[in-house]
């Protein structure tokens, strides 16, 4: 499910320190052919700290790393291994813009640093291999997680389309890893800079441009953002002024959610930050089945980019406005509701019920949806023996049935009333403190208490356990 940057345990040994060997080597010669008593010491293997102070372009870097919190010198001493991404003294310059470097926190420093470090060996060939991609860096991101890098070869290698590896700099060889240097300093990349430094997401940014969202965004403390790619938006018209700005923001989740979440709860229900015309949040359905998928619609092709502020999950298709059929029909757990909508509109209803439920400017209404064992108990309850089905029952009676569940209005189970609440097929009884429904046959169905609120466009859902059924003759 989750595409996970894979890194291979080799080393190659660059030009540059090719040329440093042979450069020694003669010059050793002609001090040897000069002055016998003059010996060239050879400094020999080199962490990356060591190789770093030697040499002179990359002198920025070790003062930065000498006056950064954590104690960085020692780390990348240490064994590793890693991979360094080393900014020139240049990209230094350029990203402090004049502003001395015992001026900016040794912390923040300390994290800028650290989204230049990717844990293991990761050499140029890997990254070409990859042609794009995702790694971590050893930043702290969004709930702990290590920040995201992203790299493209598609002319030369660069990361977060902030800086390259620069021609002489890729793959130079220390004990304790790899550097690679680079023309740019890799800033923290907030949710809305990951999706600007990747041009899969080029259409997505427009968008947020257009309506001014990538700014929000931008300033979110934290939040998730199922990201559609380019491929997704084909053939697809989007709405324009406040629909395109719900639509969007319908793939906004005001929390940070990972795959892990989404894989360990299996599947369920979130609030996005998109409205209804009422100011209700819209409901996000999330499964993961067969890969993570929401509303039925979309599927992550891409999990887990770590920003500061939040995680972008790449999706293949827009997640457009939810009505109630989308959550009816994407719900296996209510597939038989499904069903008797679909045996329902061959008989003669008023409106047919597929195209009330799809509608997303009819309703609003409130519906009281059975789960698949409800329809399953009140087959048995109208026989017993287990020998009827659901299409076994007259379209007529089913259509009856469904207009028990109806109410006008959109009601959500804080503003469930106490007592007697009326349906289109009649009138039931409410329980607010007990969350119970009672028929006029003195049936009772209990709201599921953790499947409430499901709100679409045109109306919410909240699950029941059994059937209501209309006053029997």
């Amino acid at each position: 499910m989750l595409n996970k940057f894979k890194l291979k345990k080799m080393k190659i040994i660059s030009k540059m320190l090719k040329m440093t060997a042979i450069f020694l080597v003669v010059l050793g010669t002609q001090s040897c052919s000069n002055d016998d008593d003059n010996n060239i010491v050879d400094p020999g293997p080199q962490n990356i700290v060591e190789l770093a102070i030697a040499t002179p372009e990359l002198s920025s870097l070790v003062a930065a790393l000498q006056a950064a919190d954590g104690n960085l010198v020692s780390v990348l001493s240490g064994p590793g291994p890693f991979t360094v991404l080393a900014p020139t003294n240049e990209a230094f310059a350029a990203f402090l813009g004049g502003t001395p470097l015992d001026q900016v926190p040794s912390d923040v420093l300390s994290q800028i640093l650290l989204n230049h470090v990717i844990a293991g060996d990761v050499l140029s060939t890997d990254l070409l291999n990859a042609g794009e991609g995702y790694a971590s860096t050893s930043a702290t991101g969004a709930g702990g997680r290590n920040i995201s890098l992203y790299f493209n070869t598609s002319n030369g290698v660069r990361f977060n389309d902030a800086g390259s590896v620069i021609p002489s700099g890729a793959d130079i060889d220390a004990t304790n890893g790899t550097i690679h240097i680079i023309d740019g300093v890799l800033g923290l990349p907030s949710i809305v800079d990951h999706a600007v430094a990747n041009d899969n997401f080029s259409t997505l940014v427009g968008a947020l441009t257009a309506t001014g969202l990538d700014g929000a965004v931008a300033g979110l403390t934290q939040g998730t953002v199922l990201a559609p790619i380019n491929s997704a938006f084909e053939g697809l018209t989007l709405p324009t002024g406040n629909a395109l700005v719900q639509t969007l923001l319908n793939h906004v989740v005001g929390a940070n959610v990972f795959a892990d979440d989404l894989v360990a709860a299996g599947s369920g229900y979130t609030n996005t930050l998109a409205e209804t015309m009422g100011g209700e949040n819209l409901s996000l359905y999330f499964n993961t089945e067969d890969g993570v998928s929401f509303n039925g619609l979309s599927n992550v092709a891409q999990a887990d980019v770590v920003a500061t502020n939040g995680v972008i999950h790449a999706v293949d298709a827009v997640i457009t406005l939810p009505t109630i059929a989308t959550f009816a029909t994407s719900n296996s757990a209510l597939s038989n509701l499904v069903a008797a909508l679909q045996l329902a509109d061959t008989g003669t209803p008023t409106v047919p019920w597929i195209n009330t439920v799809s509608d997303a400017s009819a309703g609003p209404f409130t519906v009281f949806a059975p789960t698949n064992g409800a329809f399953e108990d009140l087959l048995l309850e109208l026989d017993p023996s287990g020998n009827t089905a659901l299409g076994d029952l007259a379209p007529a009676t089913v259509d009856a049935v469904l207009l028990m569940h109806v109410v006008s209005g959109n009601v959500q189970s804080s503003g469930l009333p106490n007592g007697t609440v009326g349906t289109l097929g009649g009138n039931i009884t409410a329980d607010n403190t007990a969350f119970t429904l009672t028929d006029p046959n003195n049936r009772v169905s209990n709201i599921v208490t953790s499947l409430v609120d499901i709100q679409g466009v045109n109306g919410v859902v909240h699950v029941i356990d059994k059937v209501i059924l209309p006053a029997q003759d």
